[in-house]
C-alpha cells in the first residue's frame, strides 16, 4: 500500500517536470512554412486579432517603443532587466512560459508589481505547430495556471514560440495561432529589425545577456525621435490583458507551483542520490574483488598442515532440527552419514511435524543417528533441544533439506583449530537451479552470500553462520545461552551474540553443502521476507555492538554499518531509483541511460564471472543475470521495504516454512555427472 501511494505520485511529479523541463528541447523545432499567412495578417500590424473570419490588426504609434522580452522569468537577467526598467522609469511586455513562471512566482509577482504587462510563451516554449492537439491546449492552460498561482492573473497576449514577424505565423504556426485566437488570446509578433522607433515598434528580446545590453543601449541614447517606452496593450490602444483570477483559479494555480516544485526537487535530489548509490555500488563491487583476493591469499592460516596449526578430528555433534521434512530429511541425513569425518553424533530433532518425518529419520540403521521427538516449539527451541543432548564439543547444525559433501564436514570444522575462534560458516550451493528462478538464486548464493562472506572474514565482521551449514564450539554456544528466540533469524542472531561474546567468527569455502532454495516467487518470497525481518530484529538487538571494543566492536562498526547501508538503505531507494531511471531514459539520453545501465551490469557480470571461478562453478551461468535485473532484484527490494515497515510498525511475524520437493539432491547428481552416494531410499 504504501509503494502504491507513493510511487505513482512520484512518477506522476517527474513525467509533469520531464515533459516541462527535458521533452520541450525536442519540441523545440519547426518545420520550413509552405503555407504563407493570409494576406490580411501579413500587410497588417504585429498586434493580430480575430473576430470570426475578420483580421484586426494594430502597431504601435509614431515615437513609441514597446519593449518585449520572450521566456523566462530568468533567475539572473529578469531581475537585471527590470532593475534597468525602473531606472529609465520604463514599461514592458513580458511573455513568460509558464514552466518557469512556476519555478520563480516571487519574480511574476515583481513583475506585476512594477507596472509591467504579462503576456504568454506558451508553458515550455514548444513549437505549437508541430504539437498535438491535446498538447496544445496544455501549453495555454497550464501557463494560465502558473500565472495564476504566482500574481492571481490570467493574460489573454499570446506570443507564439519560436516567431517573430507575422509572417513567421506561418503553415502549421498559423492553424495553431488560429486555434489560440478563437480561445480570445491577442496574438503579439514583432515588427522587422530595420524598423525605425520613430515609426513606432515592438521590439522583441529573449530574457539573457544580448536582450540587458540592447536594452541599456536603447534607453540610454534616448532621442527626441522616443517619445516613450510602454507596454503592448497601452501602446496599441487595447484593454489591459490581465484579469483577476478566482480564489478556485488561484489555488488550482498554487496546486501546479507545488507540484512543478515538488519534481523539481525530486530530480535534483535522486540526481545526487543516483550518483552517490552508483558510486557506492561501484566501490562496493571493488571491495568485494579485492577483498576476495586477499581472502585467497590467506586460505592456508587456518588449514590442515598449516603452521602452528593442528589438524580437527575431534568428535562432532550434528544438529538437524526438522519440522515436516519427510522430503529431504533422509537424504541429509545419508549424506551427513557418508562423510568421511566418521565420529559423529547426528541428533534429528522432529519439532512436532505432522508428517513422516521423524519416522524416516528413525528407520535408518545407523547407531549415530538419535531422534528426539517434541511438541511443536521453533526453529530455536529444537536447535537447543539438541544441545541439551550434544556429547561433543563441537557442534555442526544443519538445515533439514542440507545435502553435504561428503568432505565438508571435515573441512568445515578445520578452522576450530585456532583457539579465538567460535563458529565457522560452510559454503551454501544451490542444488535444484534447473529453472531460470533456481539459477537467478545459484547466482545470489554465489556472487552475493558466498563473496560477501569473503570480505566479512578478512574485515572480521561475519554477520551470519548459515542455518544450512555451520560448525561452533559447544562452550561458546554455552556462553552466549544457546539459540535464542528473540528474532526469527536464530543464525544471524546467534553469530552476532558470538562476536558480543568476544569470538571470531571465520567462513571456510571449501566446505560445501546442498541446499534446497524455493521454486516459485511465492515461497521465495515468504523466505526472504522472513530473512529480512529477522536480520532487522538482530541488528537491533546487537546495535549495542557499534560501541563495544575488541571482536565486538570490529563486528558493529563494520558489520552492522555495512547492512545498514547495502541491504536495508540502498535496497529502501531502489523503487525510486528505478522509477529515476525510466524517467531519464523517457526525457534526458536514452542513449546515455543505456550506456549507464550496461556499463554497470558488465562490470555486475566481471564480478559474478570473478566469484563464480573461486567457487569452481561454471561461467555459463551468467548468462541469466541481466534477466535477474528486471524481475529477482525488484523483488528483494520489495521484500525489504515491507520487512522495514512491518519491522518499524511492530508486526510481530511467525516462523514460516517452505514447501520442499526433495529434489535437491538428484539435481545435483544430474548436473554434475556424478551419483549421489547418500542417495535417497524409496518412501514405503
Amino acid at each position: 500500500m504504501l509503494l502504491v501511494l507513493v510511487l505513482p505520485v512520484m512518477f506522476g511529479a517527474l513525467l509533469f517536470e520531464g515533459w516541462t523541463t527535458h521533452e520541450v528541447d525536442a519540441a523545440k523545432t519547426r518545420r520550413d512554412c509552405t503555407t504563407p499567412v493570409p494576406r490580411a495578417v501579413a500587410q497588417g500590424g504585429p498586434v493580430v486579432r480575430l473576430n470570426g473570419g475578420t483580421v484586426q490588426s494594430a502597431a504601435m504609434p509614431a515615437r513609441t517603443v514597446a519593449l518585449t522580452y520572450d521566456g523566462g522569468p530568468d533567475p539572473v537577467w529578469t531581475p537585471r532587466l527590470l532593475d534597468l526598467l525602473h531606472r529609465h522609469h520604463a514599461h514592458a511586455t513580458f511573455f513568460l512560459r509558464g514552466a518557469e513562471a512556476a519555478e520563480r512566482p516571487d519574480l511574476v509577482r515583481r513583475i506585476r508589481a512594477e507596472g509591467h504587462e504579462i503576456g504568454s510563451n506558451t508553458y515550455t516554449g514548444a513549437a505549437m505547430g508541430e504539437a498535438s492537439p491535446l498538447r496544445a491546449q496544455l501549453e495555454l492552460s497550464l501557463t494560465q495556471q502558473a500565472l495564476a498561482g504566482s500574481a492571481g492573473i490570467n493574460t489573454r497576449l499570446l506570443r507564439m514560440p519560436l516567431t517573430s514577424a507575422v509572417d513567421t505565423m506561418c503553415g502549421p504556426e498559423w492553424r495553431a495561432a488560429r486555434d489560440a485566437a478563437a480561445q480570445g488570446y491577442t496574438l503579439v509578433a514583432a515588427d522587422r529589425w530595420f524598423r525605425k522607433p520613430a515609426r513606432g515598434v515592438i521590439r522583441q528580446y529573449a530574457q539573457n545577456r544580448t536582450a540587458y545590453e540592447e536594452t541599456e543601449k536603447l534607453l540610454d541614447d534616448r532621442n527626441v525621435s522616443v517619445k516613450e517606452f510602454t507596454t503592448v496593450t497601452a501602446g496599441a490602444g487595447l484593454p489591459r490583458a490581465e484579469r483577476p483570477v478566482s480564489v478556485l483559479e488561484r489555488w488550482q494555480g498554487k496546486g501546479l507551483i507545488w507540484a512543478k516544485a515538488l519534481g523539481h526537487a525530486f530530480v535534483r535530489i535522486m540526481t545526487w542520490v543516483l550518483v552517490i548509490a552508483g558510486a557506492l555500488g561501484v566501490l562496493r563491487l571493488a571491495l568485494l574483488v579485492l577483498f576476495a583476493r586477499t581472502h585467497v591469499r590467506r586460505l592456508t592460516r587456518f588449514r590442515p598442515g598449516a603452521p602452528r596449526l593442528r589438524e580437527v578430528t575431534a568428535p562432532v555433534t550434528v544438529l538437524v532440527p526438522a519440522y515436516n521434512e519427510e522430503a529431504g530429511i533422509e537424504s541429509t541425513v545419508r549424506s551427513l552419514l557418508a562423510s568421511s569425518h566418521r565420529q559423529l553424533q547426528v541428533i534429528v530433532v522432529d519439532d512436532g511435524s505432522t508428517d513422516r518425518t521423524a519416522d524416516l529419520a528413525t528407520w535408518i540403521d545407523d547407531p549415530r543417528v538419535q531422534v528426539i521427538r517434541q511438541a511443536n516449539a521453533g526453529k530455536a527451541a529444537a536447535l537447543n533441544t539438541g544441545l541439551a543432548h550434544a556429547r561433543c564439543g563441537i557442534v555442526v547444525m544443519v538445515d533439514a533439506d542440507t545435502v553435504f559433501e561428503p568432505d565438508a564436514i571435515h573441512r568445515l570444522i578445520q578452522p576450530l583449530a585456532h583457539a579465538a575462534v567460535g563458529a565457522v560458516s560452510g559454503n551454501t550451493k544451490v542444488g535444484n537451479r534447473r529453472g531460470l528462478l533456481g539459477r537467478w538464486q545459484h547466482l545470489e548464493y554465489v556472487f552475493g552470500f558466498n563473496l560477501d562472506r569473503r570480505m566479512f572474514e578478512v574485515l572480521e565482521c561475519m554477520p551470519t553462520v548459515p542455518g544450512a551449514i555451520g560448525a561452533f564450539r559447544l562452550d561458546a554456544l554455552m556462553g552466549v545461552g544457546g539459540v535464542s528466540a528473540d528474532t526469527l533469524a536464530e543464525d544471524t542472531d546467534l553469530t552476532m551474540a558470538l562476536w558480543e561474546a568476544g569470538w571470531r567468527v571465520v567462513y571456510e569455502e571449501s566446505a560445501i553443502a546442498w541446499t534446497e532454495v524455493p521454486t516459485s516467487l511465492r515461497q521465495l518470497w515468504r523466505q526472504r521476507y522472513r530473512w529480512c525481518y529477522g536480520t532487522l530484529q538482530a541488528m537491533w538487538k546487537h546495535r549495542r555492538a557499534t560501541v563495544e571494543v575488541g571482536p565486538a566492536g570490529r563486528f558493529g562498526r563494520r558489520g552492522l554499518s555495512y547492512l545498514t547501508l547495502f541491504q536495508v538503505a540502498l535496497p529502501l531507494l531502489a523503487p525510486v531509483v528505478d522509477v529515476f531511471a525510466l524517467y531519464g531514459a523517457l526525457f534526458r539520453s536514452p542513449v546515455q541511460s543505456a550506456g549507464v545501465w550496461l556499463a554497470f551490469l558488465v562490470l555486475q557480470l566481471a564480478v559474478a564471472g570473478y566469484a563464480l571461478r573461486l567457487d569452481g562453478e561454471r561461467v555459463r551461468a551468467l548468462w541469466s543475470m541481466p534477466f535477474q535485473l528486471f524481475v529477482y532484484r525488484q523483488l528483494m527490494y520489495l521484500v525489504v521495504i515491507q520487512s522495514v515497515v512491518a519491522f518499524l510498525l511492530g508486526t510481530r511475524l511467525k516462523w514460516q516454512r517452505m514447501h520442499r520437493s526433495g529434489t535437491a539432491a538428484e539435481q545435483i547428481g544430474e548436473q554434475f555427472g556424478r551419483p549421489v552416494a547418500y542417495g535417497s531410499r524409496s518412501l514405503p
